[in-house]
């Protein structure tokens, strides 16, 4: 009897063991449990930097990403299979609809302000355009821009650039889509006189794939409306001229979270607006949200 008494509690002792393992495995809050993130395209680099470090900080926290074109990326946010996503733009109220009938709200923080960055190979000798130059070209009237490349059609940059010159299709000439802002670096830096429209992002910290190329890149200085004579009228996608307002063509980036409850995309999204992620911003070369304060200490 005593011996059946011993089993039992064993057993008992072994289930209780697999039911604690199995529970913590399936722990879903801010900084356990897994969750996917899909990200505009051209925000990817920005996008890794914080991930990198949030899961060196949170190693129990598991994040597969996928990295979309903006037109694209809607389709998984809004059928349900991805709930969390980085986007330059925030959802139509017509969009919102999905998850608002499901009662789940959605959450947008704002975490970064981004200067879409025109690019030229570095012996161009004109680097100096103005915004109705770009706007010129987007609506097919005569302009001094000969060529511009994109990314792709369906990306946030060229839908950017389309509410700009307010038109809803690209003219047939004078516009050329690839595929993706590596392929656009690569391009312009192999041919001289081209010009590409890129996120400034992939500029400040290119990868080993890149970083010859961009090496062969010069970004150019844009002015608000007609050409100025003075140079100081043009502007670069700088951190300073993004704060102050000065380049034309700036945008901005948000998280959107429609978990619907406490979730590690939730506890992403806290760590990039928070002051640890906010200082990757700063060092990556776009303009921070809120700026990280800087402590300064006097020794006397």
């Amino acid at each position: 009897m005593n011996t059946n008494r011993i089993f039992w509690a064993l057993g008992l002792l072994v289930l209780s063991f697999f039911g604690a393992c199995q529970s913590k495995s399936t722990v879903q809050d801010y900084t356990h449990g897994r969750t996917s993130l899909v990200v505009d395209e051209s925000l990817a680099p920005i996008i890794e930097d914080q991930l990198l470090i949030f899961q060196s900080v949170y190693p129990e926290v598991q994040v597969s990403t996928l990295y979309k074109p903006e037109n694209e990326l809607l389709k998984f946010l809004l059928t349900d299979s991805i709930r969390v996503a980085v986007m330059a733009r925030t959802l139509t109220p017509q969009e919102a609809k999905f998850y608002e009938q499901k009662q789940i709200k959605i959450r947008v923080t704002r975490f970064a302000i981004d200067g879409i960055a025109l690019i030229t190979n570095i012996n161009n000798t004109d680097s100096l355009l103005s915004e109705n130059d770009i706007i010129n070209l987007m609506q097919g009237k005569a302009s001094a821009i000969k060529s511009l490349v994109f990314d792709n059609p369906n990306s946030s940059t060229v839908r950017y650039l389309k509410e700009l010159a307010k038109v809803n299709s690209l003219p047939s000439k004078g516009i050329y889509a690839l595929k993706t802002n590596p392929e656009v670096i690569t391009y312009v830096a192999t041919h001289p006189g081209s010009i590409g429209v890129v996120g400034v992002n992939w500029l400040m910290q290119p990868d080993a794939s890149i970083s010859d190329a961009v090496e062969q890149l010069k970004i150019m200085g844009v002015c608000k409306g007609n050409r100025k004579n003075d140079a100081t009228s043009y502007f670069k996608p700088t951190q300073s001229d993004l704060a102050l307002g000065n380049y034309p063509l700036m945008r901005n980036l948000y998280l959107i979270n429609c978990e619907g409850g406490p979730g590690p995309g939730t506890g992403f999204t806290s760590f990039v607006a928070g002051e640890r992620g906010q200082r990757i911003v700063l060092k990556s070369g776009l303009l921070p949200d809120s700026i990280p304060p800087r402590e300064v200490i006097i020794r006397k």
